[in-house]
């Protein structure tokens, strides 16, 4: 089984990889379309030259390989995908034969979250529009997408990830509830910039609080992803 795992950035992403790698059973890939994303676009994300070395720059290439064999002939493979990746010109044919999933978390916390990596994120950065964008495409074809919110999962890692794997036909483990300090052998170069709390995690964090406020520049941001947020938000497990 391949588990294609779609949000947008700074929205547990990373923790739910560790969380599936944790497991024997399971290969993880991190954000494989990201060197194509950024040659095609031309943006200037933090470390692009060394994102652009580390991975295939052929989006085709990259589809191709996410239906080729799975990485040590494990059962399953957890793919992490940022919706925002999926551009114009990105395969989209290789997702009919995945279990496609979709990570939601408010809009308020991405934003800020976000926010303190990169400045004044876009409504296209945070990938909402791209997000509910996929999951109707997904449903449009016959596919049955799951979404999860990862604030359920804070608030109860153990029940959520049950659910998650019975919704997905997937054995549950309670190897995915912890994972060692330090990053995955397989994170993507760009882990160093992004990815500093969920290294020095051991798991889940807790549950979260009250929402952040989001600066008055970045408010036209928030209301914009809100309707996508509240669309996925009906159909969540």
């Amino acid at each position: 089984m391949r588990i294609a795992m779609w949000s947008g950035p700074r929205n547990l992403s990373t923790a739910m990889m560790y969380s599936f790698g944790a497991r024997a059973d399971c290969a993880v890939v991190d954000e494989p379309f990201y060197a194509a994303y950024l040659r095609m676009t031309g943006l200037d994300h933090p470390m692009r030259e060394e994102i652009l070395a580390s991975q295939s720059q052929n989006p085709v290439e990259v589809a191709d390989g996410l239906n080729g064999p799975t990485p040590g002939a494990r059962p399953f493979w957890y793919q992490k995908h940022m919706t925002q990746h999926m551009i114009p010109g990105v395969p989209r044919d290789w997702m009919r034969d995945v279990r496609n999933v979709f990570l939601i978390r408010h809009p308020a916390r991405v934003i800020a979250s976000y926010g303190a990596k990169r400045e004044n994120p876009t409504l296209d950065d945070i990938g909402f529009r791209q997000q509910a964008e996929l999951f109707d495409e997904v449903r449009g074809w016959g596919g049955d997408p799951v979404v999860i919110d990862s604030r359920d999962i804070r608030d109860d890692p153990a029940g959520m990830l049950e659910t998650l794997c019975d919704a997905i036909e997937m054995p549950f483990s309670p190897n995915m509830l912890s994972w060692a300090q330090g990053g995955h052998r397989q994170d993507g170069v760009w882990a160093s910039h992004w990815y500093g709390a969920v290294w020095r995690s051991t798991g889940f964090a807790g549950p979260e609080g009250d929402l952040p406020e989001v600066p008055e520049q970045l408010q036209p941001v928030l209301e914009a992803a809100l309707p996508f947020y509240e669309q996925m938000k009906s159909v969540k497990i």
